[in-house]
């Protein structure tokens, strides 16, 4: 299946540098409708504003983590089909585990770079 590269792409970073470098990587690979929330809850309502074909979060933020809004997401019946890729700078096991049991579709550690992001998008919407 061919992806669409007009798909709505949500990434969700606490560091504004964080979400720079993602952004640019997803331009690279030739996604531009991207918008950016700085935690949970402000992707949380973006998410229930508009229509999102891809979340890319960050798991570490205050006030919401990245995990928590992945629960919150997967229990909504409006989002929970919106493939979600948790980005950490930590490869715990448990993180892992605990992601993977809250219905995460990808997981990726930073560093990481275009290809990395294309690999583990393309496992989740398929090549592009």
């Amino acid at each position: 299946m061919a992806v669409n590269m007009s798909m709505e792409v949500l990434i969700i970073d606490d560091y504004k540098t964080m979400l720079r470098i993602i952004r640019n990587l997803l331009k690279q690979l030739g996604f531009h409708n991207v918008d950016e929330a700085a935690d949970g809850s402000a992707a949380l309502q973006k998410l229930r504003a508009k229509k999102y074909d891809l979340i890319i979060s960050d798991w570490n933020m205050e006030p919401m983590t990245g995990y928590e809004l992945l629960k919150e997401v997967r229990a909504d019946e409006q989002l929970k089909h919106i493939p979600f890729i948790m980005v950490t700078a930590e490869s715990k096991t448990d993180n892992v585990i605990a992601a993977k049991k809250a219905g995460v579709n990808n997981y990726i550690v930073k560093p990481f770079n275009a290809a990395t992001l294309k690999g583990k998008m393309a496992a989740v919407i398929g090549d592009f």
